[in-house]
């Protein structure tokens, strides 16, 4: 519901769907869904599609990256986005997103509109780099402590 412009906030249900091992990344999946919408195995099937096609080259000419990441899939109001993210560097997280609109035939090009985020999924993108500064970025770097680490979210 917008107000002069601006959406009202309302929480949306998220969920852990588990991982996904799409070389050269393992990731951590999450599903957010808006009031009426859910996450389908036809979303996920999509999702899996769209990452496992268009990251892994993105992957290779970023390069130097630490095989880890993580995936939002988030029907919401307008449409479907579907956000992968992978850390290079140590510190540096990459993203590549497909934006569909209910109803549409084809992706919005995101290179023509620049959007990072919306705010539900910017709550989780936080949570990552939470749990990436302590399971990563320390002494002992603990890859499976990163893959374990999950937000205590049911809604955000």
């Amino acid at each position: 519901m917008m107000i002069g412009g601006t959406e009202l906030y309302r929480p949306r249900a998220v969920s852990d769907l588990g991982l996904w091992e799409i070389a050269p990344l393992t990731l951590k999946i999450y599903g957010i869904a808006a009031d009426g919408q859910e996450i389908t195995e036809a979303l996920i099937r999509d999702a899996r599609s769209f990452v496992g096609l268009e990251v892994p080259p993105l992957v290779a000419t970023e390069g130097e990256d630490n095989g880890l990441g993580f995936v939002i899939i988030h029907p919401g109001d307008l449409g479907v986005s579907i956000l992968a993210h992978w850390w290079i560097q140590g510190s540096v997280l990459c993203q590549h997103i497909q934006r569909t609109l209910w109803g549409a035939d084809r992706p919005m090009d995101t290179a023509a509109r620049p959007v990072i985020a919306c705010v539900w999924e910017l709550g989780l993108i936080n949570a990552e780099q939470v749990a990436w500064r302590q399971t990563m970025m320390t002494s002992a770097p603990d890859p499976a402590a990163y893959l374990k680490a999950r937000p205590a979210m049911t809604a955000i």
